[in-house]
């Protein structure tokens, strides 16, 4: 049975992404060789054009904004350069990029600033996805694979948000934007469904968010591998990074060394891993979500 398979990430929020983190993402991009890649949004943190920064004061003139916007766009490219290298190495294709909140900020400075000379930094534009080869699906639209959805993550919140999802949603979702990791599922008349919170990429240190002035998250490092089989039915598998240890990894990595001679060994283990887990997901049935 064929089986289409795709990693998926959530937030990144370059350049505030975690380095060791991405490391891991891009190895293992090298390893499972998806047939897609799909982001879930939030690629940069997009400071420039950042609407809390000026919220209890007056915008600056742009001559003081735009040296700041454009380094934005240098930093976001460069962090994107990193994983397209990864996805070009395998020859991934089909790739997605789901517009998020922080990245309609570029959008929204566009549109403040409407002039075609501002049309590079309407976001599609600033990171270049055309030339990327990447699909481009605008913030609030979802992406329908199979049957399972996928959009930034942005419609509803609470403390148990995956649940809330499927309550309004009614179907099987994907997404990133809370920075937790949560799923939850309920059983309709036709079948389960399910809603995944796949967390985040980002820096998870206080310095890096002075802004919850300390308040203490339950954010979590993770992407997902999807595999669909024959009429859009489909398997999730998580993959949590702690410290940048995960099944992608060894203790050699944690420093986020990934030319470690002790790699040698480890390139087996993974190599057996990479079996056991192909043969897994050739069971038709197992696990698999209406």
């Amino acid at each position: 049975m064929k089986v289409k398979r795709y990693i998926v990430t959530p937030d990144k929020h370059f350049p505030l992404h975690d380095v060791k983190a991405i490391n891991v993402l891009c190895k293992a991009i090298e390893i499972v060789k998806p047939d897609g890649y799909i982001d879930l949004g939030d690629v940069g943190e997009w400071f420039g054009c950042s609407h809390w920064q000026w919220k209890k004061k007056k915008r600056p003139p742009l001559e003081v904004q735009m040296p700041r916007i454009d380094q934005d766009v240098i930093d976001v490219n460069k962090g994107m350069d990193q994983i397209d290298e990864s996805l070009d190495k395998v020859n991934v294709k089909e790739k997605y990029m789901i517009e998020g909140n922080h990245d309609d900020w570029m959008n929204r400075f566009y549109e403040e600033n409407e002039h075609n000379v501002f049309k590079v930094y309407k976001f599609k534009n600033a990171v270049k996805l055309k030339e990327r080869g990447y699909k481009y699906i605008p913030i609030g639209v979802y992406l329908k694979i199979g049957k399972l959805n996928f959009y930034h993550g942005h419609h509803y919140a609470g403390i148990q948000h995956t649940r809330n999802h499927l309550l309004r949603l009614g179907g099987n979702v994907m997404y990133g934007h809370h920075h937790d990791i949560q799923q939850s599922s309920v059983t309709h008349i036709d079948g389960a469904k399910s809603a995944w919170s796949v967390g985040c990429l980002k820096d998870m240190g206080s310095e890096k968010n002075d802004w919850l002035g300390g308040r203490a998250t339950n954010w979590g490092h993770a992407f997902a591998i999807v595999d669909f089989y024959h009429s859009g039915l489909f398997t999730v598998h998580l993959v949590q990074t702690i410290n940048a240890l995960t099944v992608f990894t060894n203790n050699a990595q944690e420093e986020g060394n990934l030319e470690n001679e002790d790699y040698k060994g480890y390139e087996k283990l993974l190599s057996d891993f990479h079996t056991m887990y192909t043969a897994m997901t050739d069971m038709e049935n197992e696990g698999v979500r209406e």
